[in-house]
């Protein structure tokens, strides 16, 4: 039989079961809440990495088509001369700049230096010709080595850097 004293002990248990489901209900909504925020932190310095990842891979590109430029440039398919074999080209003061010559790929002007070095010239030495497929003497050639350096900032306040270094070799008669 229920009695009066019966229904006012289960009121009041069933009250104070309300209060420790909202106090557990609470304390596991703290714990997801922390648990989501370290995940959303996590993912936000993933795609920080991947950004930055994309934009060395974008800048590396970039200035290795400066190099390609600036070959294609002197090697004109057009006229099928040979810039670099011209009387004019050849140079004794040391590196030449040439991020003027870089039209296209410099056009927002962010590359940093550009330099094209005649390593014969500056280290004072012959160098032997790389091995080749064509039958040659080698007491009538000589080679030019040249050494393409481009340099390129990029990232937040530009503070990383790219080079990307380029060698060309022309046989020579002596």
């Amino acid at each position: 039989m229920v009695t009066h004293s019966h229904i006012k002990t289960w009121i009041i248990r069933q009250q104070q079961q309300c209060g420790v489901v909202l106090v557990i209900a609470l304390v596991f909504l703290i714990a997801l809440t922390l648990v989501t925020t370290a995940l959303m932190q996590n993912s936000i310095l993933d795609m920080k990495m991947s950004g930055a990842s994309q934009a060395k891979m974008l800048v590396n590109q970039e200035v290795i088509s400066a190099v390609d430029e600036f070959i294609f440039r002197q090697v004109s398919a057009k006229t099928g001369e040979n810039g670099f074999a011209q009387p004019s080209f050849t140079f004794q003061s040391g590196p030449k700049n040439i991020i003027s010559e870089l039209t296209y790929t410099n056009k927002a002007g962010d590359i940093d230096s550009a330099t094209l070095t005649l390593l014969e010239n500056q280290f004072q030495l012959n160098a032997d010709c790389p091995h080749s497929q064509f039958a040659s003497s080698t007491q009538l050639l000589t080679c030019q080595l040249l050494l393409i350096k481009i340099r390129k900032k990029y990232g937040r306040n530009n503070t990383s850097i790219i080079q990307v270094n380029s060698g060309i070799v022309q046989q020579l008669l002596k």
